[in-house]
């Protein structure tokens, strides 16, 4: 693991009166997996719309693989397209079938011809256990299949870092754990993510660290094994406890 995939400096985001993030700076390095926990309203999925300039940050820089994307002369649709983006609620194309769901960033975006498109795409279906349901509609499928193909959609794009906002939230109990057996398997391959979740038990076993945001700043991050053991903070001890009884830690 070497060099810096993703560093943000100084970020604040408001929203008319409400200051939701003040002042977030954090690194993540190539291949690490980054998780951010917190609260509710704690500004975690406002932060990732940030990184990706989905929602530009009134204040701070954002550099990916050392170049600044907050830099007004950069070119922002080739910037997101080096960056991969998981959501909570899948944004899949409900009128394409998977293969084009997956294939579609390929042709439109990087200009792919469609027969090399196809087998990338293909490849990824693959990856993630789903090569059988290419021509398969979303509402054909599982949400854990739907998001599924939500990853294979932002590995086809070959991406430098892929941001996950709480990929299982919107999923029932018995499947998410597929969705994660997927993400645990990127990151022993060395995908570089940065995740938002509650999910403990993938936190603690896979993130080489956790951020733990409230109230739009980072209270604490460190190594898995310190912030549940040993915290620094008080408030970092009280919500991992919390979080921890109520969703429980496996990641299974």
């Amino acid at each position: 693991m070497s060099g810096i995939v993703l560093k943000a400096e100084n970020i604040h985001k408001s929203y008319g009166g409400l200051s939701v993030l003040r002042g977030i700076s954090f690194e993540v390095k190539r291949g690490e997996t980054k998780v951010i926990i917190g609260p509710s309203g704690t500004g975690k999925s406002t932060l990732l719309r940030c990184i990706n300039q989905l929602s530009p940050p009134d204040k701070g820089r954002v550099w990916l693989d050392g170049v600044e994307i907050t830099d007004p002369k950069v070119d922002i649709n080739k910037v997101r397209s080096s960056i991969g983006m998981v959501f909570q609620d899948f944004n899949l194309f409900a009128h394409l079938p998977v293969l084009d769901n997956v294939r579609i960033g390929l042709t439109k975006v990087k200009g792919m011809e469609k027969k090399e498109a196809t087998d990338l795409a293909m490849e990824e279906l693959q990856r993630v256990g789903l090569r059988d349901k290419a021509s398969s509609y979303p509402a054909e499928l599982s949400g854990g299949q739907q998001q599924r193909v939500s990853i294979a959609r932002a590995l086809a794009m070959n991406p430098k870092l892929i941001l996950f906002d709480e990929p299982t939230s919107a999923l029932d109990p018995e499947l998410i754990g597929e969705v994660l057996n997927v993400m645990i398997n990127l990151a022993k391959e060395g995908m570089t993510m940065l995740v938002v979740s509650h999910e403990m038990g993938f936190a603690r076993s896979v993130a080489n660290e956790i951020i733990f945001m409230e109230h739009g700043v980072i209270v604490e991050e460190g190594p898995p094994q310190q912030l549940f053991s040993n915290p620094k903070h008080k408030r970092t001890g009280e919500f991992l406890h919390k979080i921890t009884e109520l969703y429980g830690e496996s990641e299974k």
